[in-house]
């Protein structure tokens, strides 16, 4: 049997789901109707300037009241108003939104207000908070009559003639018991500086207007000065330092997007600069959470943006992912990488100076972008151990007489930690090596990252090898000792360090070397920052300790008559070496003391 037919929704089962479950958070009801307030408020603005209203418009405002006697919050404004008609229409017939025909009607208009209503279930959301909802309201038009609605959260509403001076609307909740919390005077003004800061007409609570109707993201850019951006920053974070720079978004086609970016000064503390980003759609506050709209390696930027384009799901408490957010997110990177370039060749100096703030976000766009990297190559800095800045040409063109290998590569060495790994620094430097200082997390990614980009080039960390090994150019180097004696010195070296982590080779090293270097291969340390560790754990490695066979002990070692006093010296070097890369520990450093202060009280 075939049959056809309808599905039946029934609003006495919708109603609940949509006064309970629509919104994400309660408190979002103040937002919802303060911005139907600030809708009416623009609507008449608007009928206003196209001389269909003729009343005085100059002071409108919205106020929110509380009466805690009668447990009742009050959102009054001084707009538009309702008919009879109207009340049935945009009140009565649930998700018919008044902002959208209203802008329908007037399309043609050049002088349309920014009206934020768009699902129209706003208004729905009092019944988040309250058991009954009282609607006094009346029409611009003339001879409009005061309507009175009130529903108790069914199905079910009253509408009446009333009595009611000024042109309006009056919504009053009368709040539920378990949202008592919302007659608390400060809870109301907590939910106003969050969502109304910045809405375009005047809020005012508790006597006082709230916002600022005209924050500086909705002028133009030729009409602010620095004074002006950063009163702004202050404004919306009272305790931070000033920023280091800042990018005016405005931008009208293809899409609509304003806002002010920040480019704080990041601290080794990541996580408190995260979610400083605030969204708006047309001024009225949406989330912290922008991840999608803002490209991921900006995320630590501090800031405002605010765009109607940006999709919102039905509570406009999330983002939908669309064509548009990727057109913004795209354009927000370009923004930051002209900004980036204009400060890099508008002052050298000045760039320099903040680059150390500015690298971790130029770091991570190149790593995660290829757009912005092929821009942000020619204002990337590198920096070496004695503080001057290179951009990767200039680095290269510096380093490549010298750090070229027998395989034409350029070597570029880099110290991780430089003033734990001085000694390894300091002996590039007696080879006339450069050093680069790369010692911040994101580094150990962007060491590979730079390999795979520039070609025929190698970054090697200046404790992965000994000195001779580092940039290998086919130089061979004599040793003093013959094959049996360097057999014989690493035996001796073997017998004398207990240490099964331990891999004990021989090599050639100038005289001035440490007569043991330990070092970490560099296959092994990026095996090991893979699992993102931010530094090596040495005691899960295992060790390459290289015995000088060039240095002075190694001759002395080996003449030695005492067997007690060969081994107790072996282990003094392999205890210097262990010194060297910040590994000598417990009982380790406590011999290594003790006989450092035999050999004080021997001189």
């Amino acid at each position: 049997m075939n049959e056809k037919g309808t599905i039946s929704v029934h609003t006495e089962n919708i109603f609940p789901i949509i006064k309970k479950f629509l919104y994400s958070d309660q408190e979002v009801f103040l937002r919802e109707l303060v911005s139907n307030a600030v809708d009416a408020t623009q609507k008449l603005k608007q009928l206003a300037a196209m001389g269909t209203y003729e009343g005085n418009i100059d002071q409108l405002r919205v106020r929110v009241s509380l009466d805690a006697q009668r447990k009742t919050i009050t959102i009054s404004d001084q707009g538009i108003g309702m008919t009879h008609d109207e009340i049935k229409k945009y009140i009565n017939q649930i998700a018919f939104s008044g902002a959208t025909e209203f802008l329908e009607q007037y399309k043609d208009q050049s002088q349309q207000q920014q009206l934020i209503g768009f699902f129209g279930l706003g208004f729905y959301a009092a019944f988040m908070v309250a058991d009954k909802v009282d609607i006094i309201t009346k029409s611009y038009q003339k001879g409009a009559e005061a309507i009175h609605w009130t529903c108790d959260g069914t199905t079910n509403f009253e509408l009446t003639k009333t009595v009611k001076k000024e042109v309006g609307t009056d919504v009053v909740l009368h709040l539920a018991e378990d949202a008592q919390e919302f007659l608390q005077k400060e809870r109301i003004q907590q939910l106003l500086d969050k969502y109304c800061k910045f809405l375009p007409v005047a809020i005012e609570f508790n006597g006082k207007v709230i916002n600022n109707t005209e924050p500086i993201w909705t002028k133009a850019p030729s009409e602010l000065h620095e004074e002006a951006y950063l009163a702004f920053y202050k404004e919306l974070y009272p305790f931070a330092e000033d920023p280091l720079f800042w990018i005016h978004l405005n931008v009208d086609y293809p899409f609509n997007l304003t806002g002010i970016l920040y480019f704080p000064k990041i601290t080794n503390e990541v996580t408190q600069h995260q979610g400083k980003i605030q969204l708006y759609a047309k001024q009225v506050f949406i989330t912290n959470e922008v991840k999608g709209v803002v490209p991921e390696f900006l995320m630590l930027l501090h800031g405002i943006i605010d765009s109607p384009d940006i999709p919102l799901n039905v509570s406009r408490s999330s983002l939908q992912a669309d064509s548009n957010v990727k057109k913004i997110n795209t354009h927000i990177a370009k923004k930051v990488a002209d900004k980036l370039e204009e400060l890099f060749k508008q002052d050298r100096k000045v760039y320099e100076e903040k680059w150390n703030s500015i690298a971790l976000f130029v770091k991570y766009g190149m790593l995660t972008e290829d757009r912005f990297y092929e821009k942000a190559k020619d204002f990337t800095l590198l920096k070496n151990t004695t503080g001057q800045y290179f951009t990767l040409e200039e680095y290269k063109a510096q380093t490549r007489a010298n750090q070229t290998d027998k395989n034409q590569n350029l070597v570029l060495l880099y110290a991780t930690d430089p003033e734990k790994q001085d000694k390894y620094v300091q002996s590039c430097k007696k080879e006339g090596y450069d050093v680069l200082a790369l010692d911040h997390p994101i580094d150990q990614h962007f060491v590979s990252f730079l390999e795979q980009k520039l070609e025929k080039v190698t970054l090697k960390g200046v404790d992965s090898d000994f000195i001779g090994h580092l940039i290998d150019k086919g130089e061979l180097q004599e040793s003093v000792l013959t094959v049996a004696e360097q057999e014989k010195l690493q035996e001796l070296y073997a017998q004398a360090v207990s240490d099964k982590r331990i891999t004990w080779a021989v090599a050639t090293m100038p005289e001035d070397e440490l007569p043991v270097i330990i070092t970490i291969p560099e296959f092994l340390k990026r095996m090991h920052y893979m699992t993102g560790s931010r530094e090596v754990n040495q005691a899960s490695l295992p060790l390459h300790a290289t015995i000088n066979t060039n240095h002075p002990l190694a001759l002395k070692l080996l003449r030695g008559e005492r067997e007690e006093q060969q081994l107790k010296l072996a282990r003094q070097a392999y205890s210097l070496a262990l010194l060297a890369q910040d590994m000598l520990r417990g009982a380790v450093l406590t011999d290594f003391m003790q006989s450092s202060i035999d050999t004080l009280l021997t001189i």
